[in-house]
Protein backbone atom coordinates (compact mmCIF):
# COMPACT_ATOMS: atom_id res chain seq x y z
CA UNK A 1 0.00 0.00 0.00
CA UNK A 2 1.46 3.85 -0.69
CA UNK A 3 2.03 5.36 2.43
CA UNK A 4 0.20 8.22 1.77
CA UNK A 5 -2.74 6.18 1.20
CA UNK A 6 -1.74 4.09 4.51
CA UNK A 7 -1.55 7.57 6.04
CA UNK A 8 -4.84 8.94 4.81
CA UNK A 9 -6.41 5.78 5.66
CA UNK A 10 -5.20 5.73 9.34
CA UNK A 11 -5.77 9.42 9.61
CA UNK A 12 -9.86 8.52 9.14
CA UNK A 13 -9.40 5.73 11.80
CA UNK A 14 -8.36 7.48 14.41
CA UNK A 15 -10.29 10.83 13.66
CA UNK A 16 -7.69 12.97 13.88
CA UNK A 17 -8.39 15.40 11.64
CA UNK A 18 -12.09 15.51 12.64
CA UNK A 19 -11.62 15.97 16.14
CA UNK A 20 -8.28 17.96 16.30
CA UNK A 21 -9.07 20.57 13.86
CA UNK A 22 -11.97 21.91 11.58
CA UNK A 23 -10.19 23.63 8.66
CA UNK A 24 -11.95 25.10 6.02
CA UNK A 25 -9.58 26.84 4.24
CA UNK A 26 -10.17 30.20 2.54
CA UNK A 27 -10.28 29.09 -1.47
CA UNK A 28 -8.92 33.03 -2.58
CA UNK A 29 -6.12 35.24 -2.25
CA UNK A 30 -6.22 37.88 0.60
CA UNK A 31 -5.47 40.97 -0.84
CA UNK A 32 -5.36 43.80 2.11
CA UNK A 33 -2.64 45.31 2.68
CA UNK A 34 -0.47 44.31 6.32
CA UNK A 35 -1.46 46.36 9.22
CA UNK A 36 0.33 47.69 12.00
CA UNK A 37 2.02 44.95 14.07
CA UNK A 38 0.02 46.20 17.37
CA UNK A 39 -3.07 45.02 15.74
CA UNK A 40 -2.04 41.66 14.99
CA UNK A 41 -1.28 40.93 18.56
CA UNK A 42 -4.79 41.50 19.68
CA UNK A 43 -7.03 38.87 20.86
CA UNK A 44 -10.38 38.67 21.39
CA UNK A 45 -11.91 36.12 23.83
CA UNK A 46 -16.03 35.51 22.95
CA UNK A 47 -18.11 34.33 25.44
CA UNK A 48 -21.00 32.43 24.35
CA UNK A 49 -23.62 32.32 27.52
CA UNK A 50 -25.78 29.41 25.81
CA UNK A 51 -29.35 28.81 25.66
CA UNK A 52 -30.78 32.33 26.10
CA UNK A 53 -29.79 34.36 29.28
CA UNK A 54 -32.15 36.17 30.78
CA UNK A 55 -30.77 40.31 31.23
CA UNK A 56 -33.31 41.54 33.06
CA UNK A 57 -32.18 39.88 36.33
CA UNK A 58 -28.25 40.30 34.90
CA UNK A 59 -28.96 43.83 34.57
CA UNK A 60 -31.39 44.68 36.76
CA UNK A 61 -33.73 47.82 36.29
CA UNK A 62 -34.37 47.79 40.27
CA UNK A 63 -35.56 51.41 39.97
CA UNK A 64 -38.06 50.68 37.02
CA UNK A 65 -41.65 50.26 38.60
CA UNK A 66 -42.99 48.07 35.66
CA UNK A 67 -39.81 45.34 36.74
CA UNK A 68 -41.31 43.49 39.65
CA UNK A 69 -44.80 43.26 39.02
CA UNK A 70 -43.65 41.32 35.88
CA UNK A 71 -41.52 39.12 38.14
CA UNK A 72 -43.04 39.06 41.09
CA UNK A 73 -41.26 35.34 42.23
CA UNK A 74 -38.07 36.09 41.06
CA UNK A 75 -37.28 40.00 40.67
CA UNK A 76 -33.81 41.07 42.43
CA UNK A 77 -34.44 42.85 44.90
CA UNK A 78 -33.09 46.61 45.12
CA UNK A 79 -31.44 45.87 48.47
CA UNK A 80 -29.92 42.99 46.51
CA UNK A 81 -28.16 44.64 43.38
CA UNK A 82 -24.84 45.51 43.21
CA UNK A 83 -25.18 49.20 41.87
CA UNK A 84 -24.18 50.87 38.86
CA UNK A 85 -26.35 53.90 38.88
CA UNK A 86 -29.35 54.88 40.46
CA UNK A 87 -31.83 52.84 38.36
CA UNK A 88 -29.38 49.72 37.03
CA UNK A 89 -27.37 47.27 38.85
CA UNK A 90 -26.10 43.83 38.37
CA UNK A 91 -26.86 40.40 39.71
CA UNK A 92 -25.49 39.83 43.34
CA UNK A 93 -23.73 36.85 42.05
CA UNK A 94 -21.64 39.06 39.62
CA UNK A 95 -19.69 40.53 42.45
CA UNK A 96 -16.67 39.36 41.29
CA UNK A 97 -16.23 41.36 38.67
CA UNK A 98 -17.12 44.91 40.11
CA UNK A 99 -13.34 45.72 40.26
CA UNK A 100 -13.46 45.68 36.18
CA UNK A 101 -16.42 48.49 36.56
CA UNK A 102 -14.98 50.19 39.54
CA UNK A 103 -11.51 50.40 37.40
CA UNK A 104 -13.81 51.47 34.35
CA UNK A 105 -12.98 48.52 32.22
CA UNK A 106 -16.39 46.80 32.21
CA UNK A 107 -18.67 47.98 29.13
CA UNK A 108 -22.52 47.00 29.88
CA UNK A 109 -24.39 47.18 26.17
CA UNK A 110 -28.14 46.99 26.68
CA UNK A 111 -31.06 46.34 24.52
CA UNK A 112 -29.29 44.16 21.99
CA UNK A 113 -31.18 42.03 19.63
CA UNK A 114 -32.38 42.62 15.97
CA UNK A 115 -35.49 43.02 13.92
CA UNK A 116 -37.55 39.85 13.45
CA UNK A 117 -36.61 38.04 16.04
CA UNK A 118 -36.45 33.78 15.84
CA UNK A 119 -37.05 32.67 19.24
CA UNK A 120 -35.59 29.16 18.39
CA UNK A 121 -32.36 28.48 20.61
CA UNK A 122 -31.05 26.35 16.85
CA UNK A 123 -31.86 29.44 14.29
CA UNK A 124 -31.10 32.87 16.47
CA UNK A 125 -27.60 31.29 17.47
CA UNK A 126 -27.01 30.99 13.33
CA UNK A 127 -28.03 34.58 13.37
CA UNK A 128 -25.84 35.71 16.00
CA UNK A 129 -22.48 33.60 15.19
CA UNK A 130 -23.20 34.75 11.43
CA UNK A 131 -24.51 37.78 11.64
CA UNK A 132 -27.43 37.25 9.50
CA UNK A 133 -30.48 38.92 8.81
CA UNK A 134 -33.77 36.99 10.36
CA UNK A 135 -34.45 35.48 6.99
CA UNK A 136 -31.29 34.74 5.64
CA UNK A 137 -29.37 31.99 5.58
CA UNK A 138 -25.44 32.02 5.66
CA UNK A 139 -22.71 29.16 6.39
CA UNK A 140 -19.62 31.69 7.46
CA UNK A 141 -19.00 32.98 10.72
CA UNK A 142 -18.86 37.08 11.21
CA UNK A 143 -15.04 36.48 12.32
CA UNK A 144 -14.38 34.27 9.74
CA UNK A 145 -15.38 37.76 7.58
CA UNK A 146 -13.55 39.70 9.08
CA UNK A 147 -10.01 37.40 8.85
CA UNK A 148 -11.21 36.98 4.65
CA UNK A 149 -11.60 40.64 4.76
CA UNK A 150 -8.37 42.06 6.10
CA UNK A 151 -7.81 40.04 10.06
CA UNK A 152 -5.86 37.64 8.31
CA UNK A 153 -3.22 39.43 6.41
CA UNK A 154 -2.19 40.71 9.91
CA UNK A 155 -0.81 37.73 10.90
CA UNK A 156 0.81 35.26 10.04
CA UNK A 157 -1.23 33.10 13.02
CA UNK A 158 -0.29 29.91 14.25
CA UNK A 159 -4.35 29.21 13.51
CA UNK A 160 -7.07 31.70 12.98
CA UNK A 161 -8.76 30.70 16.02
CA UNK A 162 -9.58 27.98 19.00
CA UNK A 163 -12.71 26.68 20.55
CA UNK A 164 -12.67 25.84 23.89
CA UNK A 165 -15.60 23.59 25.09
CA UNK A 166 -17.56 23.12 22.03
CA UNK A 167 -18.13 20.75 19.26
CA UNK A 168 -18.60 23.80 16.59
CA UNK A 169 -17.31 26.55 15.07
CA UNK A 170 -19.66 29.02 15.70
CA UNK A 171 -18.92 32.59 14.40
CA UNK A 172 -15.78 30.94 13.25
CA UNK A 173 -16.92 29.26 10.79
CA UNK A 174 -15.34 28.79 7.36
CA UNK A 175 -11.67 29.54 9.23
CA UNK A 176 -8.17 27.68 9.96
CA UNK A 177 -9.56 26.82 13.36
CA UNK A 178 -8.71 24.37 16.61
CA UNK A 179 -11.28 22.84 18.49
CA UNK A 180 -9.31 22.32 21.61
CA UNK A 181 -10.00 21.78 25.34
CA UNK A 182 -5.89 20.77 26.49
CA UNK A 183 -3.39 23.17 24.63
CA UNK A 184 -0.64 20.65 25.69
CA UNK A 185 -2.53 17.79 24.70
CA UNK A 186 -3.01 19.26 21.74
CA UNK A 187 0.45 19.51 21.20
CA UNK A 188 0.92 15.87 22.17
CA UNK A 189 -1.32 14.39 19.79
CA UNK A 190 -0.14 16.52 17.19
CA UNK A 191 3.46 15.24 17.57
CA UNK A 192 2.46 11.28 18.12
CA UNK A 193 0.64 11.35 14.70
CA UNK A 194 3.82 12.93 13.61
CA UNK A 195 2.00 16.44 12.35
CA UNK A 196 4.80 18.59 13.05
CA UNK A 197 6.42 20.71 10.18
CA UNK A 198 9.79 18.94 9.37
CA UNK A 199 9.92 17.30 5.94
CA UNK A 200 11.32 14.21 7.52
CA UNK A 201 8.17 13.53 9.95
CA UNK A 202 5.43 15.23 7.68
CA UNK A 203 4.46 14.70 4.27
CA UNK A 204 2.42 17.55 3.98
CA UNK A 205 5.88 19.61 4.95
CA UNK A 206 7.03 18.51 1.49
CA UNK A 207 3.78 20.07 -0.16
CA UNK A 208 4.00 23.42 0.71
CA UNK A 209 0.58 25.45 1.01
CA UNK A 210 0.25 28.11 -1.62
CA UNK A 211 0.37 31.56 0.12
CA UNK A 212 -1.79 33.38 -2.52
CA UNK A 213 -4.33 30.70 -3.29
CA UNK A 214 -4.09 28.03 -0.06
CA UNK A 215 -3.75 25.51 -2.47
CA UNK A 216 -1.51 22.47 -2.48
CA UNK A 217 0.24 20.99 -5.62
CA UNK A 218 -1.28 18.36 -7.07
CA UNK A 219 0.02 14.90 -5.32
CA UNK A 220 0.33 11.32 -7.07
CA UNK A 221 -3.41 10.48 -8.81
CA UNK A 222 -4.68 13.73 -7.98
CA UNK A 223 -6.25 11.79 -5.09
CA UNK A 224 -8.76 14.61 -3.55
CA UNK A 225 -9.32 13.17 -0.61
CA UNK A 226 -5.58 12.72 0.48
CA UNK A 227 -4.81 16.22 -0.47
CA UNK A 228 -7.65 17.50 2.12
CA UNK A 229 -5.90 15.19 4.79
CA UNK A 230 -2.82 16.48 4.11
CA UNK A 231 -3.91 19.98 4.04
CA UNK A 232 -5.63 19.60 7.39
CA UNK A 233 -2.71 17.94 9.07
CA UNK A 234 -0.52 20.72 7.68
CA UNK A 235 -2.71 23.27 9.30
CA UNK A 236 -2.58 20.83 12.62
CA UNK A 237 1.10 21.31 12.13
CA UNK A 238 0.88 25.12 12.47
CA UNK A 239 -1.53 25.41 14.69
CA UNK A 240 0.66 22.71 17.31
CA UNK A 241 4.10 24.67 16.77
CA UNK A 242 2.21 28.06 17.66
CA UNK A 243 1.03 26.14 21.05
CA UNK A 244 4.18 24.61 21.93
CA UNK A 245 6.16 25.31 25.20
CA UNK A 246 6.33 24.90 28.81
CA UNK A 247 2.93 25.40 30.19
CA UNK A 248 3.14 28.94 32.24
CA UNK A 249 2.94 28.57 36.31
CA UNK A 250 0.32 30.91 36.63
CA UNK A 251 -0.57 32.67 39.77
CA UNK A 252 -3.54 33.28 39.11
CA UNK A 253 -6.23 30.47 41.07
CA UNK A 254 -9.18 29.26 38.50
CA UNK A 255 -12.28 28.61 39.39
CA UNK A 256 -13.36 25.02 40.27
CA UNK A 257 -15.62 24.25 37.74
CA UNK A 258 -16.30 23.47 34.20
CA UNK A 259 -15.91 27.19 32.83
CA UNK A 260 -13.34 27.91 35.27
CA UNK A 261 -11.28 25.57 33.79
CA UNK A 262 -12.16 26.59 30.23
CA UNK A 263 -10.66 29.97 31.31
CA UNK A 264 -7.56 28.45 32.47
CA UNK A 265 -7.02 26.76 28.79
CA UNK A 266 -7.84 29.64 27.32
CA UNK A 267 -5.46 31.89 29.65
CA UNK A 268 -2.87 28.90 28.65
CA UNK A 269 -3.27 29.54 25.11
CA UNK A 270 -2.42 33.34 25.11
CA UNK A 271 0.46 32.81 27.42
CA UNK A 272 2.32 29.70 25.15
CA UNK A 273 1.98 31.43 21.82
CA UNK A 274 5.37 31.76 20.43
CA UNK A 275 4.61 34.73 18.76
CA UNK A 276 2.03 37.19 20.42
CA UNK A 277 -1.10 37.75 18.39
CA UNK A 278 -0.76 33.93 17.58
CA UNK A 279 -4.38 33.32 17.98
CA UNK A 280 -6.33 36.44 17.16
CA UNK A 281 -9.95 34.77 18.30
CA UNK A 282 -10.99 32.45 21.78
CA UNK A 283 -13.87 31.25 22.22
CA UNK A 284 -15.58 29.86 25.70
CA UNK A 285 -19.12 28.64 26.54
CA UNK A 286 -21.02 28.83 29.72
CA UNK A 287 -24.25 27.22 30.02
CA UNK A 288 -27.36 25.97 29.89
CA UNK A 289 -28.77 29.46 30.21
CA UNK A 290 -32.34 27.65 29.02
CA UNK A 291 -33.88 28.55 32.35
CA UNK A 292 -37.78 27.76 31.60
CA UNK A 293 -38.22 26.59 35.98
CA UNK A 294 -36.63 27.58 38.99
CA UNK A 295 -34.65 30.28 37.64
CA UNK A 296 -33.06 32.01 41.06
CA UNK A 297 -30.79 29.12 42.29
CA UNK A 298 -29.63 27.96 38.29
CA UNK A 299 -29.54 31.59 37.16
CA UNK A 300 -27.61 32.35 40.15
CA UNK A 301 -24.58 29.52 39.65
CA UNK A 302 -24.44 30.32 36.43
CA UNK A 303 -23.75 33.97 36.60
CA UNK A 304 -21.60 32.88 39.66
CA UNK A 305 -19.46 31.01 37.41
CA UNK A 306 -19.22 34.08 34.50
CA UNK A 307 -17.89 36.17 37.10
CA UNK A 308 -15.23 34.14 38.37
CA UNK A 309 -13.96 32.89 35.32
CA UNK A 310 -14.06 36.42 33.83
CA UNK A 311 -12.06 37.73 37.34
CA UNK A 312 -9.53 35.01 36.91
CA UNK A 313 -9.43 35.59 33.45
CA UNK A 314 -8.32 39.19 34.26
CA UNK A 315 -5.72 38.05 36.79
CA UNK A 316 -4.23 35.81 34.51
CA UNK A 317 -3.72 37.99 31.51
CA UNK A 318 -2.25 40.63 33.72
CA UNK A 319 0.01 37.94 34.42
CA UNK A 320 1.62 38.12 31.40
CA UNK A 321 1.32 41.76 30.41
CA UNK A 322 -1.80 40.72 28.09
CA UNK A 323 -4.60 42.43 29.55
CA UNK A 324 -4.07 45.80 27.52
CA UNK A 325 -4.28 43.19 23.98
CA UNK A 326 -7.37 41.37 24.98
CA UNK A 327 -10.91 42.25 24.69
CA UNK A 328 -13.84 40.26 25.70
CA UNK A 329 -17.32 40.12 24.93
CA UNK A 330 -19.94 37.86 25.93
CA UNK A 331 -23.05 36.98 23.38
CA UNK A 332 -25.98 34.59 23.64
CA UNK A 333 -28.78 33.69 20.95
CA UNK A 334 -31.10 35.57 22.99
CA UNK A 335 -32.99 37.05 26.41
CA UNK A 336 -35.80 36.09 28.11
CA UNK A 337 -39.33 36.95 28.07
CA UNK A 338 -40.60 40.07 30.01
CA UNK A 339 -42.96 38.43 32.45
CA UNK A 340 -41.97 35.50 34.47
CA UNK A 341 -43.85 32.42 33.47
CA UNK A 342 -45.76 30.04 35.75
CA UNK A 343 -42.69 27.28 37.19
CA UNK A 344 -40.63 29.98 38.13
CA UNK A 345 -38.45 30.77 35.04
CA UNK A 346 -38.50 32.58 32.04
CA UNK A 347 -39.36 31.66 28.51
CA UNK A 348 -37.39 32.71 24.92
CA UNK A 349 -37.45 36.10 24.50
CA UNK A 350 -36.00 38.89 22.86
CA UNK A 351 -33.21 41.58 23.82
CA UNK A 352 -30.60 41.25 26.13
CA UNK A 353 -27.52 42.89 27.33
CA UNK A 354 -23.86 42.06 27.28
CA UNK A 355 -20.65 42.76 28.86
CA UNK A 356 -17.49 43.60 26.92
CA UNK A 357 -14.29 43.97 28.98
CA UNK A 358 -10.72 44.40 28.96
CA UNK A 359 -7.93 46.82 29.64
CA UNK A 360 -8.68 49.18 26.54
CA UNK A 361 -12.17 49.04 27.44
CA UNK A 362 -14.27 52.15 28.37
CA UNK A 363 -16.41 51.55 31.01
CA UNK A 364 -20.12 52.08 31.71
CA UNK A 365 -23.71 51.83 30.34
CA UNK A 366 -24.16 51.71 26.25
CA UNK A 367 -27.33 52.00 24.56
CA UNK A 368 -31.20 52.25 26.17
CA UNK A 369 -32.38 49.52 28.46
CA UNK A 370 -35.62 48.34 26.78
CA UNK A 371 -38.93 49.73 27.79
CA UNK A 372 -40.51 47.60 30.01
CA UNK A 373 -43.54 49.25 29.23
CA UNK A 374 -43.19 49.06 25.69
CA UNK A 375 -43.32 45.14 24.63
CA UNK A 376 -44.03 43.69 21.25
CA UNK A 377 -47.00 41.38 19.64
CA UNK A 378 -45.84 38.22 21.46
CA UNK A 379 -45.12 40.38 25.12
CA UNK A 380 -41.24 40.61 24.37
CA UNK A 381 -38.63 43.12 24.77
CA UNK A 382 -37.82 45.28 21.79
CA UNK A 383 -34.61 45.70 21.38
CA UNK A 384 -32.99 48.92 21.26
CA UNK A 385 -29.77 48.51 19.35
CA UNK A 386 -28.75 45.58 16.48
CA UNK A 387 -26.47 43.07 17.70
CA UNK A 388 -23.95 43.79 14.93
CA UNK A 389 -22.81 47.05 16.09
CA UNK A 390 -21.03 45.38 18.60
CA UNK A 391 -19.35 43.33 15.76
CA UNK A 392 -18.99 46.22 13.76
CA UNK A 393 -17.09 48.23 16.86
CA UNK A 394 -15.15 44.89 16.64
CA UNK A 395 -13.96 44.70 13.32
CA UNK A 396 -13.58 48.66 12.88
CA UNK A 397 -12.04 50.04 16.20
CA UNK A 398 -10.15 47.04 17.40
CA UNK A 399 -8.96 45.20 14.28
CA UNK A 400 -8.66 48.31 11.89
CA UNK A 401 -10.78 46.54 9.03
CA UNK A 402 -13.50 47.69 6.97
CA UNK A 403 -16.64 46.95 9.31
CA UNK A 404 -19.42 46.47 6.38
CA UNK A 405 -17.82 43.43 4.51
CA UNK A 406 -17.78 42.19 7.96
CA UNK A 407 -21.73 42.82 9.18
CA UNK A 408 -23.12 42.98 5.58
CA UNK A 409 -24.65 46.82 6.15
CA UNK A 410 -23.96 49.20 8.19
CA UNK A 411 -24.63 49.71 11.82
CA UNK A 412 -23.72 52.00 14.44
CA UNK A 413 -20.20 51.60 16.34
CA UNK A 414 -20.39 51.54 19.50
CA UNK A 415 -17.76 53.89 21.90
CA UNK A 416 -16.70 51.32 24.67
CA UNK A 417 -12.68 51.36 22.88
CA UNK A 418 -10.26 54.01 24.74
CA UNK A 419 -8.71 56.24 22.23
CA UNK A 420 -11.81 55.91 20.07
CA UNK A 421 -14.76 58.29 18.96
Amino acid sequence: MHPNRRRFLNLLQAGTAGALLNAHAPGWAQAVAQRASSVRDRVLILVELKGGNDGLNTVVPFADPAYHPLRSNIAIGPQEVLRLDGKTGLHPALAPIMPLWEKNELAVVQGLGYPQANLSHFRSIEIWESASNATEYLQQGWVDRALKNGLSAQGPFGTEGVVIGASDLGPLAGARAVLLNNPQAFVNQAQRNNLGTSPATNPAANMPTNVATNQMPSIPNGNAALQHVLRVESDIGSAAQSLQGEPHAFTTVFPQHPFGNRVRVAAQVVASQKNRGGVPVIILSLGSFDTHQNQLATHANLLRQLAEGLAALHSALQEINAWDRTLVMTYSEFGRRARQNQSGGTDHGTAAPHFVTGGVVRGGLYGKAPDLNLLDSQQNLVHSLDFRSLYATVASQWWGVAPAPVVRGQFDLIPFLKGFA
